[in-house]
């Protein structure tokens, strides 16, 4: 039987409201990498034309969560960045992601970007899923189709990001 987008949500919603920490946002990765492997859920949500390349398909009216689709049909290359002050779950239902956690080597402020540097470099593959805390610097590249959930601790599109760029990119 599928897993359906209303089971994935009141999942995530126990979750978060057991444990709002770490250990909650580890609970609902597992949920996230099984609905990724659900042929269903992901032919149902996660289509080129409704989510290309972002589509909230749940916002939490309580706890302030989305699930959001996504779909890359060409190569995309993503600058590092956070999430401002919320957190992220990215999940690969098709498709590989290479992932890159940044070190902040310099904080900004007002009138200058923080600066990063490389740490690590990771594949997510289907079925993966990846949590990615407040403050937490990354980028992902993606260079085939990929489609992924991405579970938002609060709606991206009403969060201001911070301004990041790569210490090596600053100085050319």
């Amino acid at each position: 039987m599928a897993y359906t987008l209303e089971q994935l949500a009141a999942d995530i919603r126990a979750a978060l409201k057991a444990d709002a920490g770490i250990g909650g946002k580890q609970a609902v990765c597992k949920f996230v990498s099984k609905v990724l492997l659900d042929k269903d859920f992901v032919a149902k949500h996660l289509t080129s034309d409704q989510c290309k390349p972002r589509k909230v398909l749940y916002e939490d009216p309580e706890l302030g969560f989305c699930i959001c689709g996504h779909v890359y049909e060409k190569p995309a290359h993503g600058e590092p960045h956070d999430h401002g002050s919320s957190w992220a779950i990215y999940g690969l239902a098709e498709g590989d992601t290479e992932m890159t956690d940044w070190r902040i080597v310099k904080k900004g402020d007002a009138a200058n970007p923080t600066l990063v540097e490389p740490e690590r470099t990771y594949v997510l593959r289907p079925g993966d899923s990846h949590f990615y805390d407040v403050g937490v610097v990354h980028s992902p590249k993606r260079d085939t189709v990929t489609r992924l959930v991405r579970i938002e601790g609060a709606n991206l599109d009403r969060i201001k990001r911070s301004n990041i760029k790569a210490a090596s990119k600053a100085a050319a």
